[in-house]
């Protein structure tokens, strides 16, 4: 008689068998103690930025003898629009188209000639067009006062003195390198396989910059009209030097309406002030990351 023996596989294991006893954990995690001094610097950073907020809204809300009897910090008595119909009353709303068509014709201008430069600098064959390129930059080392001179020379002899395209031209000008900077830096973030996947495709110069180049520096392009649209609509020098009569003021010209030689308006140059960056901050909420990107080179990205 032959034995036998089977050895039977082992039984896995229960995962009940294993699992902890229901309950608090045996070591719960260290709770982190209140930071009383980040806390407290946040309240005073809230403070700082909300108190000349409330301040300018406040005013704006208030009839110039409320403002002069509460002040600055005073609680509103009686509220009332009167100051922002007052704005209107006194041409803001020409002054705010006038800025309009210089902002619009000015980033008309930049997007016509910062992109075609910028795949020039990137994709040119030519050994001068580097040079060129730097040379152009050379305006980024150029302020504006030092030349206010020369162009109101230029322009008065242009005859676009006191006229909307006299402050156009050299507001794009201005625009320009710091443009052509930011997208040829974003230009640059465009793998070279692609463009020569679409030349082997027999695409021509023209349809790789229009079907490839400007599909992937959309974030470039979006910095370029934020950063040009700011600079046209914030301009000052150049509207106070090179314009004159009433119908060519643009809005930080029109603010000077509410100073006279008996005092100053206060409420409804506050009213004007909010009116004229309401546009400026509307830009920045839709477009800062854009602007931000572009600013650190990675537009292309």
């Amino acid at each position: 008689m032959s034995l036998t023996t089977s050895r039977q596989a082992p039984a896995p294991p229960d995962p009940a068998a294993r699992a902890p006893p229901p309950g608090p954990h045996p070591h719960p995690p260290p709770r982190r103690a209140p930071n009383v001094l980040a806390g407290l610097g946040s309240l005073l950073w809230l403070v700082l930025v909300g108190l000349p907020l409330y301040v300018l809204l406040a005013a704006t809300l208030q009839s110039r003898p409320d403002y002069q009897r509460s002040g600055p910090l005073g609680l509103p008595r009686h509220l009332t629009l009167d100051n922002y119909l007052d704005v209107f009353d006194n041409g803001f709303g020409h002054y705010f188209l006038n800025t309009a068509v210089v902002t619009v014709c000015v980033v008309v201008l930049v997007l016509l000639l910062v992109p075609p430069l910028a795949f020039a600098v990137v994709r040119g064959a030519r050994p001068g067009t580097l040079r060129v390129f730097r040379l152009f930059l050379l305006g980024l080392a150029v302020p504006a006062q030092a030349v206010v001179i020369p162009m109101f020379y230029v322009i008065s002899k242009a005859g676009l003195y006191d006229n909307l395209i006299g402050v156009i031209l050299p507001t794009a000008a201005f625009c320009l390198p710091i443009c052509a900077l930011v997208l040829t830096g974003t230009m640059r973030e465009i793998p070279g396989e692609l463009y020569e996947a679409m030349t082997l495709d027999g695409a021509s110069t023209w349809l790789v910059f229009r079907r490839l180049v400007l599909p992937l520096s959309r974030s470039g392009l979006s910095t370029v009209v934020v950063f040009s649209a700011l600079q046209a609509w914030n301009g000052f020098l150049f509207p106070l030097v090179l314009t004159q009569s009433e119908d060519t003021k643009v809005v930080t010209l029109g603010l000077y309406n509410f100073q006279t030689q008996y005092g100053v308006n206060i409420p409804g140059l506050l009213a004007a002030v909010v009116l004229s960056t309401l546009p400026v901050l509307l830009v920045y909420l839709f477009a800062r990351r854009a602007l931000i990107q572009g600013l650190m080179g990675m537009g292309g990205k």
